[in-house]
Formats: structure tokens, C-alpha cells, sequence
């Protein structure tokens, strides 16, 4: 069966480890046609758009897509296209799974988590307006449709991945009417799921005190949409950085599948990037799409390769002297 999926190559490093990250699915014998698509500060660059509407037209007719980094520019400049594409897209559910990867050291050797993080809302959706000079007002926007939804997804993941437990991060104790809408959707969710699940709710600074402490009591996280992308990162500092977790972005009838860290343009085009969570986002959309197999092989491959740790073909970041492509034909090797 041939697939087509739109492939955003983003910025900087971008362009390096999606087309690791093709050689890699195309190695485990998935035919899929690629549609190249512009975003970000390249796009903007030649098209006078960071997100032209021919590519969010594509990921719409095609319902599927996968992403390198992009450049967001920090206190001014265009709006992130990240969030653009979860606004257009209604990509209400973020998900990052979380897990010690084999060879690379950390102070912890037990994580096997996943956060899943209402995408459209809240603080995060960037909703802000100048009141008077020297004044910004920000607004963090609840709805019950869209906290509803995002507790469905998260305890219906829950059941028909086998795991055992959601943890909702909030805080209801100052944020009372925000926070406390995103609880009670969650508790009335999980009315219907009481007989499969454990549940428990956690103030978020608590929450954070407890993860860092001890990363194993936690299963399934359940946030709004800010304090989903800073606890994202956080458990990511858990297995050794953005460089080795992947993440998708999820909706009704599109599905966005990227790497995490930033374009990284201090390394572009010397061939240090690290291709693996990109790969790793693309054994995410191989499951995605019914290609278990592929995905499975792929995800041993790199097992595989990290366990073995060889420096001539680990990138820099996880400890080795190799570059992008040596890891990539270790991973393509692995699979043979």
C-alpha cells in the first residue's frame, strides 16, 4: 500500500533530519509519496508566509503529516507556526511519549510516561492586546467542549494503550474557574473509566516537586495547553533531552507528527544534527497508520544502535563523535 504524507522540512536543522528520517521509513519498506511542503522562516523567505495555504491545504486533503523544527522568533515576529497549524488544524491533542532510552545515561533509569496536552487553548493559544502603554493583558480561555475533549482522548489513550493510571496536573487552588473547569470535565470523563484506571489530581508545582523526584509514579499526565508544553520538556530533561523524544499533534481528521527540539541553526549544514527524535515522531505516524511492523522495526534498530553506543556513530549531543548520516545508516544497518 503506498501512503502519501506531506513533510514540512522546516528550518535550520530541519531539512537534515527529515531526510534522515525518510531514508529510515523508506529502508523499513513503507512505500509512501511525499509531498514537500514550505513552513516557517524558509517559507516566509519565498512565499511572504510562514504557513502558506497550500500547505495547510494539503495536510487537510491528505490528513497527515510530518514536521521539522521551525524557527519562532522570541518577543516579536511572526506568530509561531506550531500554533498555527494546532489552531487551523483543530490538533487538540498533543502527545509525547516520555521513556529511558537504552545507552544514554540520565539520573534516572525507570521513566515510561506520557503527557497529553489540550492543543488550542489557555495561555499557550497567545491571545494578548495592549491595554494602555506599558500594560499587556494575556487571556487563558476555558472551554467545556475543548477540556471535555482533551480528557476523552487522554483516558481513551489510556485504555487502549494498557496503561494504568492519569494524572491531572492544575492549577484549581488560585486559577479556580479555569483550572477548575479543566477538573471537573476530567473527573466527569473518568466516571466512565473508574472500573480501568486509576486517577489521581495534583497541583502542578506539587506535581513538578513529584516528577523530578521520582518520575515512576507517574503513568499518563493529563494538562492544559501551557503547562503541557513546559512539562513536556521537563520530563524530557528526565531521558536526556528534546533530542530523543518525539511528538505528535492529533485531531478528529489530521494528524502532525514532529520533532520537538528547535531548528538549531548554530549547527545547520554540518551535519551534527541528531536525526532520532524526528525518526522516532515517524515510527509515531508508522503506528498511526497501521504500519506496526515498520514501526516496530525501526524502534529496535535504534534500540539497538544507542545500546551499543558506538562514538564513531552516535551524534555529539548523545555522546558520540558521528554525524547525522552515520547514524542514520546505523539505524538502516540495524534493521537488516
Amino acid at each position: 500500500m503506498t501512503h502519501t504524507i506531506c513533510l514540512l522540512p522546516g528550518d535550520g536543522i530541519g531539512p537534515e533530519v527529515t531526510t534522515a528520517t525518510r531514508q529510515v521509513i523508506e529502508a523499513a519498506g513503507v512505500d509512501i509519496e511525499w509531498v514537500v511542503l514550505p513552513a516557517g522562516a524558509t517559507a516566509l523567505e519565498f512565499t511572504g508566509s510562514v504557513l502558506p495555504q497550500r500547505t495547510l491545504a494539503a495536510i487537510e486533503g491528505h490528513g497527515i503529516a510530518l514536521k521539522g523544527p521551525v524557527t519562532t522568533p522570541i518577543g516579536g515576529g511572526h506568530v509561531s507556526v506550531n500554533v498555527q497549524l494546532r489552531k487551523r488544524l483543530n490538533l487538540y491533542a498533543a502527545v509525547r511519549p516520555v521513556r529511558t532510552m537504552p545507552g544514554i545515561k540520565t539520573r534516572f533509569d525507570n521513566v515510561e510516561l506520557v503527557i497529553i496536552r489540550e492543543n488550542t487553548e489557555g495561555l499557550y493559544s497567545g491571545i494578548e492586546n495592549e491595554i494602555i502603554p506599558g500594560v499587556i493583558q494575556s487571556l487563558k480561555i476555558a472551554t467545556e467542549s475543548a477540556c471535555t475533549r482533551i480528557a476523552e482522548y487522554a483516558f481513551n489513550y489510556a485504555v487502549t494503550h494498557n496503561r494504568r493510571k492519569v494524572t491531572v496536573f492544575h492549577k484549581a487552588n488560585i486559577m479556580k474557574k479555569s483550572d477548575g473547569l479543566f477538573l471537573r470535565c476530567a473527573r466527569k470523563v473518568y466516571e466512565g473509566y473508574q472500573d480501568q484506571l486509576e486517577y489521581e489530581e495534583l497541583i502542578i508545582d506539587n506535581g513538578c516537586m513529584q516528577l523530578v523526584r521520582d518520575p515512576s509514579k507517574f503513568d499518563v499526565l493529563l494538562l492544559e495547553n501551557l503547562y503541557g508544553d513546559i512539562l513536556s520538556d521537563l520530563a524530557a530533561g528526565l531521558v536526556g533531552g528534546l533530542g530523543v523524544v518525539p511528538g505528535a499533534n492529533i485531531g478528529d481528521k489530521c494528524a502532525v507528527f514532529e520533532a520537538v527540539h528547535g531548528s538549531a541553526p548554530d549547527i545547520a549544514r554540518k551535519g551534527l544534527a541528531n536525526p532520532l527524535a524526528c525518526i522516532m515522531s515517524g515510527v509515531m505516524m508508522l503506528n498511526h497508520i497501521g504500519e506496526t511492523a515498520a514501526a516496530t522495526k525501526i524502534r529496535n534498530a535504534y534500540d539497538t544502535v544507542l545500546a551499543e553506543g558506538n562514538p564513531e556513530v552516535l551524534t555529539p549531543d548523545i555522546g558520540g563523535r558521528g554525524t547525522t548520516q552515520t547514524f542514520t545508516d546505523a539505524i538502516i544497518k540495524a534493521m537488516k
